[in-house]
């Protein structure tokens, strides 16, 4: 009767009753139960190529990428992408000024062009990073003053400047920089008028207008 209703003949019914599994068959069972469970214990985040690394290596075995990428592909199993959460703000300058230096690097006499940058750095065997803000006399390449800190800062910046000035008061320079957030604040912009010396910024996405610094650091 339940041949009947499902349209089967009896001879069909039997022999895959007493059908023997081939044993790539019993292979392929065997490890799609491995793929659903590495893929519940680690919270869906293995690809076909790490899948296939932790099947291999905790089964002593030496299965192809290939293969099991079609097992999971059958089994309708893929990665869990992880996406990183940034929260950034994006931040508009209070104000910008010219390429006034425009990439002339020289000059003959102290104190005329001052070249500065704020560089990040990794701390080896931790997640913090150190932030060193230089003043260079493109005179002699020398390093007027600098500041070092944990925080990336507006207050890293300004130190920097005031003890340059403390160190050269009567200096009236062409002060060139990036279009960092510290360097474009109302702050910052009237701390350089003060000083009466002439700002200048490197042009968005024009990292050589700067070039002459990175390459005295190695960049």
């Amino acid at each position: 009767m339940i041949c009947e209703i499902l349209g089967i003949s009896r001879s069909a019914y039997y022999k895959h009753k007493h059908r023997v599994k081939p044993e790539k068959e019993k292979q392929d069972e065997l490890l799609c139960e491995l793929i659903q469970e590495y893929h519940s214990t680690f919270d869906g985040i293995l690809g076909y190529r790490r899948m296939t690394m932790f099947i291999n290596r905790l089964n002593s075995k030496s299965y192809c990428e290939n293969y099991i990428h079609r097992l999971m592909k059958y089994l309708g199993i893929s990665a869990r992408i992880r996406r990183k959460k940034v929260n950034r703000k994006k931040q508009h300058p209070d104000y910008v000024r010219d390429n006034v230096l425009n990439r002339n690097f020289e000059t003959q006499a102290p104190n005329t062009k001052w070249l500065t940058d704020v560089t990040e750095f990794s701390i080896t065997g931790s997640s913090k990073k150190l932030y060193l803000s230089p003043i260079m006399d493109l005179y002699d390449n020398s390093i007027i003053t600098y500041e070092l800190s944990n925080t990336n800062s507006a207050q890293l910046v300004f130190k920097t400047f005031e003890n340059a000035i403390e160190k050269h008061p009567n200096a009236k320079p062409i002060f060139h920089s990036d279009r960092g957030f510290q360097y474009t604040s109302n702050i910052f912009k009237k701390k350089v008028e003060k000083a009466k010396m002439i700002q200048s910024m490197s042009r968005v996405g024009k990292c050589i207008d700067n070039g002459l610094w990175r390459d005295s650091l190695g960049f």
